[in-house]
């Protein structure tokens, strides 16, 4: 199954991502492209593909992207043949923002999308300050297009109030496991049983 997970930026859903990555078996993460420079911390292939923006355009240009958008004056985008390699091998997720999200919704049907909101704009103003990564007028553009991304919250299935990241981790990994327990994922496997309750046996 393809796991969306979407939000304002600074709502922790990279950190809920990777503690669920620990936490349960046979889930994949969906690693993105980006033209943005790679930060110190930040490995290729790990946490992005990090590509020219000449070679991002020629992507889109050949329609081997699923979803992308520009942020901040850089281009992020899904490549389709990371979802086709890596959703074959059990539950894939997808760390995207809300507008990569909405495309997500029109192309692909069989996905859940998990929104997550922090728990005060104040809560988000101050963990993207804490950062120390982005200047004030960088901050305070991100905020705005926060005030926005939150109206999307009615477009999703589930969502997380990442308040706290122990009970925020927990939620999403609930969700996750209680998606492999839906009839049309269990189908395949309980054909055998099924069988043996056959009167003809």
């Amino acid at each position: 199954m393809l796991f969306v997970i979407t939000g304002p930026s600074g709502c922790g859903k990279t950190t809920l991502v990777r503690h669920v990555m620990e936490n349960v078996k046979d889930v994949r993460f969906s690693v993105s492209h980006t033209t943005r420079k790679k930060r110190n911390a930040e490995k290729e292939g790990r946490d992005y593909y990090f590509v020219a923006k000449s070679e991002f355009e020629q992507m889109i240009k050949e329609e081997k992207l699923a979803e992308w958008t520009v942020i901040h004056g850089n281009h992020y985008g899904t490549s389709k043949r990371e979802i086709e390699r890596k959703g074959t091998r059990g539950d894939l997720l997808l760390d995207i923002d809300v507008q990569g999200a909405e495309q997500i919704k029109l192309k692909l049907k069989r996905c859940v999308f998990i929104f997550i909101l922090p728990p005060l704009f104040e809560e988000l103003k101050a963990r993207l300050e804490k950062r120390g990564q982005e200047s004030p007028d960088s901050i305070k553009e991100r905020l705005e297009v926060a005030r926005k991304d939150i109206r999307f919250y009615p477009d999703f299935d589930y969502i997380i109030i990442n308040a706290e990241l122990k009970k925020a981790s927990k939620e999403l990994e609930a969700i996750i496991l209680s998606t492999r327990c839906r009839l049309d994922i269990k189908k395949k496997e309980i054909v055998p049983i099924l069988r043996s309750f056959s009167e003809d046996r």
